[in-house]
């Protein structure tokens, strides 16, 4: 990646991040949830592990650094993608990209309460502002559902539609919460000297497994179809949404540092959303654009001077600050 020009690294991260939650779409009503993640992270983990034994990275790993790693793959690479996918069965794919703009500060203030990281006011603030356009842009969203309980109670409009919405939305915080503590499992993973690609290889592999297990128990056919758009995005979701923006992600962050190149977490969501308009049909209201200024400023501030999740330091592990920067994407 170090012959890539920085312009170059920065587009490739927002482009695959910003458009892979509409990719997910084409992977829903035709293999399920659970069985889509599945096979997208069994890709990406081969994928991932095979470039590591090829370029001579070590790949061992101790029986609890394993226990660990699955852990955090599970929560990480495994449930909280299948809530994504849940989540856009019933909403527009760029709302659940803003929700899913949350991430740092749920990861920041789980740093501080796990960690003892402090928190600065400037970080909750710009939190609490991300919060408040999160809430503005899924108002619109809410007062369709509202008016569609009302025409309901009269014997009009539809009751589905209605709870579709709150469905959406209870998959997309629950999908910010379990990716937020996945993140902190793979910061304390990295501070304690594990190397990144091997532990993030292992960590979507067992991401992977624990998603499959749960396909298998709940019955689900693995039974993929033949439609070219269906193979297109799993190898889009896994080589450039799962692999490739990574490397360029780190490659950003060794010659920046993380705060200039956590402003791709602030542009992702906004590409989202563009896209959804352009290829789902979405149509934002008013009230909508202020929330994506709010949520966008509110990110500024969050990743302003490079705001990571970062233990204290542990008695043996690496003098080497490292970072795990929550994704911008899923």
């Amino acid at each position: 990646m170090s012959r890539f020009k920085t312009w170059q690294l920065f587009a490739v991260c927002v482009l695959s991040w910003g458009t892979t939650w509409h990719a997910i779409t084409y992977q829903l009503g035709h293999t399920t949830p659970e069985v889509g993640v599945a096979l997208r992270f069994a890709l990406a983990s081969v994928l991932v592990l095979s470039v590591c034994a090829l370029r001579g990275i070590p790949l061992r790993f101790a029986p609890r650094d394993h226990a660990v790693l699955a852990l955090q793959g599970a929560l990480m690479f495994g449930v909280s993608y299948v809530f994504v996918y849940h989540a856009e069965r019933h909403l527009p794919s760029g709302l659940v990209a803003v929700g899913y703009s949350a991430s740092p500060l749920i990861a920041g203030l789980g740093a501080q309460a796990l960690f003892g990281q402090r928190v600065s006011l400037r970080f909750i603030g710009g939190g609490v502002l991300g919060l408040l356009g999160v809430a503005l842009i899924f108002w619109p969203e809410f007062g369709k559902a509202a008016a569609g309980l009302a025409s309901q109670a009269h014997g009009a409009g539809s009751l589905g539609s209605a709870a579709s919405v709150g469905v959406g939305a209870a998959f997309t915080v629950g999908a910010v919460l379990l990716s937020s503590s996945g993140s902190l499992i793979a910061s304390r993973n990295r501070h304690r000297g594990l190397p990144f690609w091997p532990s993030m290889g292992f960590g979507m592999g067992y991401g992977a497994l624990t998603t499959g297990a749960i396909a298998l128990a709940m019955g689900h056919r693995y039974a993929p179809p033949a439609l070219l758009s269906w193979w297109v995005s799993l190898f889009y979701l896994a080589l450039a949404g799962s692999v490739l923006s990574f490397a360029c992600y780190l490659t950003l962050q060794e010659r920046l540092g993380p705060g200039p190149s956590g402003a791709i977490g602030v542009m992702t969501p906004m590409l989202a959303l563009v896209v959804s308009m352009g290829f789902e049909g979405y149509r934002p209201d008013a009230i909508t654009g202020v929330g994506v200024l709010l949520a966008v400023a509110g990110n500024v501030l969050m990743l302003r001077r490079g705001r990571v999740v970062q233990p204290p330091r542990i008695a043996g592990s690496s003098s080497t600050p490292a970072t795990s920067p929550v994704r911008p994407a899923p």
